[in-house]
């Protein structure tokens, strides 16, 4: 704030103009009244003049007024410089009262100038605190809308989870209760199997002796045995060939578990030796069409019955398979793959007996 200026006014007290022109003609009359006791004493004064002159009263009242003028003068002037005096003490009184409250003014400017100024300051931290929370707050929102997005994901898949929860449940339900039936029938089996220990253990000795005669035939009470039981044909492994009549020719299925019922299974080749076997078992006459192998169609795949694929596509004559097709083996033709569920005839192959 700038320091303000004051005006001091000048006070100037003239006397009353009535009063000047009084006094002026008082002095006019006095200086006439002078002139003419000058005159007096000078010329002898007749009886005709005598008349127009002043007398000693008149002259004396003159005076008095002309006293009575100058105090009223003195006393106005008095007046006038008391009144002067009171103006400048007054005057002098407020410029320092005015100076006092300037220097308490420009010490308050000094403390709001300061205080301003930190107020500033704090308004720019602020300011700048106030933008940060801003950012914060959008930070923050975003997070709160990918927490909710990650919530709602959750709370689905707690739902889903409860509802499995509650399947499972009742599955487990399920199962106890099978388990029960299992354990029922565990307990029927075991007893079962108790109870055929004795038939099975006779039958075990039935089968080795069995095995003994097929393998072992007395002849002229003795015995000589051969790597290949009576009927089956060695050459490297032991061949049986199914010549069955028409009438008793066997589907693939049929034939393999008939291969299986004889402790065999259909024939399969492991190399070349015992693809060429195979096909020259595999006799041929007019009514004959083929000899069923272990060879058949699985998942779009050739395969064999322990596992193997058939990597050698050149042993049958349509190496695109087809689901339902088995393979059949006939001299000189080698492998062909017909539906599985016509009827032929069928080798069976088991490993042969080491003597």
């Amino acid at each position: 704030m700038a320091e303000d200026e004051v005006n001091y006014a000048s006070v100037v007290f003239k006397p009353n103009q009535q009063q000047r022109s009084e006094v002026k003609r008082e002095e006019t009359v006095y200086d006439e009244v002078k002139v003419q006791n000058k005159a007096t004493e000078q010329t002898p004064v007749t009886n005709a003049s005598a008349e127009f002159l002043p007398d000693k009263k008149s002259n004396r009242r003159c005076r008095h007024y002309q006293q009575l003028a100058c105090c009223l003068g003195m006393l106005c002037i008095i007046l006038a410089l008391g009144i002067i005096a009171v103006s400048v003490y007054h005057v002098t009184l407020i410029y320092e009262i005015d100076e006092t409250e300037l220097n308490q003014l420009k010490e308050n400017q000094t403390t709001l100038n300061a205080v301003n100024h930190n107020l500033t300051k704090l308004n720019n931290q602020l300011s700048s605190d106030n933008e940060d929370l801003k950012r914060n707050q959008t930070k923050l929102t975003l997070q709160m809308s990918n927490l909710t997005q990650v919530f709602n994901v959750l709370d689905k898949e707690v739902t889903n989870l409860t509802k499995e929860n509650q399947k499972l449940k009742g599955k487990n339900e399920e199962l106890k209760t099978q388990n029960k039936d299992l354990e029922a029938e565990k307990k029927n089996l075991t007893e079962q199997t108790q109870q055929m220990t004795t038939p099975w253990d006779e039958l075990n000795v039935s089968r080795a002796q069995w095995s003994i005669d097929a393998y072992c035939p007395r002849e002229n009470n003795n015995r000589k045995c051969n790597a290949c039981q009576k009927g089956w044909e060695l050459n490297s492994s032991c061949y049986a060939t199914n010549n069955a009549d028409q009438g008793e020719w066997k589907t693939w299925e049929e034939a393999r578990k008939d291969c299986r019922g004889k402790i065999s299974d259909l024939a399969v080749a492991i190399n070349e030796e015992e693809m060429k076997i195979i096909r020259e078992k595999s006799w041929q006459y007019n009514e004959n069409k083929g000899y069923w192998i272990g060879l058949r169609v699985e998942d779009g795949k050739w395969k064999w019955l322990d596992g193997r694929n058939l990597t050698n596509n050149s042993w049958i004559d349509q190496s695109s398979p087809s689901d339902g097709h088995c393979a059949i083996s006939l001299q000189n033709q080698g492998f062909k793959s017909v539906s599985c569920d016509e009827k032929n005839q069928w080798i069976c192959k088991k490993k042969a007996l080491s003597v």
